[in-house]
């Protein structure tokens, strides 16, 4: 062994270097480590690697043509190049380095080290568990791909170069986690995105001191968007479809992907991002665009129905004769402005119920859904049938809102407006809706505006976002993104965009 620096690197002594992985390891304390010893070419050798990440079939072959070399005494420089031209796999490298030695072991490759060589050989032959491609619950469409992105990183790649196959690509592989050792990349067109906002994450990914991520993109979002935390707009979306990736790459956007998880983060994003959803886009424009309005009112009752209304029933003064049956005609004994938090509470507590429910009881927590929030809880009195009817409303519009993380963030729009008018009336509406209109125009995604195009107003992309144009003039690329296209030469120089 011989330290250089901050690392430590192998030595020729076979050995203190089997020794060292075996301690470093747990050999003996961890049943899946595994130590092969053998003899190549009347040398000692061992492959070390770990039960469960080790294509069988590969190690095997690999140990069968070491097997059959002819027994001959090689020097120290000639053992590296026969086994370069002996070991029948594609993925193969040397490395000194311990430490990257280890994290590529822990990572599920295969260690070869051989008495008198100080470099150790390493055989990316990994394979993970795995489940294969399918159709992302929550983003499905009537017409389109079946596929979706898994909890395999290389898998997840290779389902977007699918569907990219330029040159111009780059995966960046990066780390996080000084015991988890995640691996995360970045995927983006070189030649169209943003070069300052790819420096900008990747420092900030390499800039995180973290023991591991088991939440894995989540917590990455929150790592690398400190400051923000309490803020409830999402200022990136997650995707699970590789079409949708692929869109949003050719716009300029940047992927970030996480191993172990199926939903990639796309940066920056704005409000308008979280809107939008593939069923658009598979249907004709006209029918396209009735399902993009369709889509906007659902989300826009999502927030501002219950909140109305109440303001409504609290001061009918307000409505014009042609609205007066909007108010109820008994409020009950409960007031009303609890009455709908009491919906509200029992909204979430049967959406995380059907989270937690397995399939086969579904039904029968809709039927006690029905009875006991619905039909009973009107006739003791505890709710009116009005609150009930605009309390599913508001579901539905929920449930309509593509990105799941807008959808709840809508929800505390939704309570904070509420409160505001039962508490305050009209002043308090206005004054609580400006206060979100504030919060939104403020925020930022990455250096992005998060109303942008409409704050600032930019109305040729305001008009591709309210109606959905057809596909031969959608070639354009987001001007806040600071893109570059590709015809244009040279690119002209970027100025660093402050986060």
């Amino acid at each position: 062994m011989r330290n250089k620096g901050k690392h430590l690197y192998l030595g020729r002594n076979y050995t203190d270097n089997l020794d060292l992985f075996k301690k470093e390891l747990g050999e003996g304390e961890s049943f899946d480590i595994i130590v092969r010893e053998m003899r190549i070419v009347g040398r000692k050798a061992a492959f070390i690697c770990i039960d469960g990440f080790v294509k069988d079939d590969v190690l095997t072959l690999v140990m069968k043509a070491l097997l059959d070399l002819p027994r001959k005494n090689f020097g120290f420089t000639t053992i590296k190049p026969v086994l370069e031209r002996t070991i029948p796999y594609v993925e193969l490298s040397t490395e000194q380095q311990v430490d990257e030695l280890i994290y590529l072991v822990m990572a599920g490759a295969i260690l070869l080290i051989v008495d008198g060589s100080n470099e150790a050989f390493v055989i990316d032959a990994r394979t993970y568990p795995s489940r294969n491609p399918e159709e992302p619950d929550i983003e499905r469409v009537v017409r389109g791909s079946r596929d979706g992105f898994t909890e395999t990183l290389v898998f997840n790649t290779a389902l977007i170069r699918r569907r990219i196959r330029d040159p111009k690509l780059r995966v960046k592989l990066l780390k996080m986690g000084r015991r988890s050792k995640t691996d995360i990349c970045l995927l983006y067109l070189k030649d169209v995105a943003d070069p300052a906002l790819v420096d900008d994450l990747t420092n900030r990914i390499e800039a995180v001191e973290i023991d591991a991520i088991p939440m894995a993109e989540k917590s990455v979002e929150e790592l690398i968007t400190p400051g923000n935390w309490w803020n409830p707009f999402p200022r990136v979306r997650y995707t699970e479809r590789p079409d949708v990736a692929a869109v949003h790459l050719l716009e300029g956007h940047i992927l970030i992907l996480v191993d172990t998880s199926p939903s990639i983060i796309i940066a920056p994003a704005t409000y308008f991002h979280h809107i939008h959803h593939a069923e658009e886009y598979r249907q004709n424009p006209a029918v396209g665009a009735y399902i993009r309005w369709v889509r906007f009112i659902a989300i826009l009752m999502s927030v501002f129905v219950t909140p109305l209304w109440l303001l409504a029933a609290l001061e009918p003064g307000i409505l014009p004769a042609w609205l007066k049956f909007i108010g109820p005609e008994k409020v009950g004994e409960i007031p009303l402005l609890a009455q709908f938090l009491l919906g509200e509470i029992a909204l979430d507590f049967m959406r995380m119920a059907a989270i937690h429910t397995p399939s086969p009881l579904a039904t029968a927590l809709g039927v006690i859904a029905a009875l006991l929030i619905g039909e009973v809880a009107t006739n003791i009195g505890l709710l009116i049938p009005e609150v009930i009817l605009y309390t599913a409303v508001v579901a539905v519009g929920s449930f309509s809102t593509p990105s799941y993380e807008l959808s709840m963030a809508n929800r505390l729009v939704r309570l904070f407006l509420l409160l505001a008018v039962g508490l305050f009336q009209v002043p308090g509406f206005l004054a609580a809706l400006l206060i979100v209109f504030v919060l939104a125009s403020l925020t930022k995604s990455f250096g992005v505006p998060y109303l942008w195009p409409l704050i600032p107003l930019n109305w040729p992309a305001l008009k591709t976002i309210l109606v959905r144009s057809p596909v031969p003039i959608q070639n354009r690329r987001p001007s806040v993104l600071n893109t570059r296209d590709e015809w244009r030469q040279p690119a002209p120089a970027l100025k660093r965009r402050r986060s």
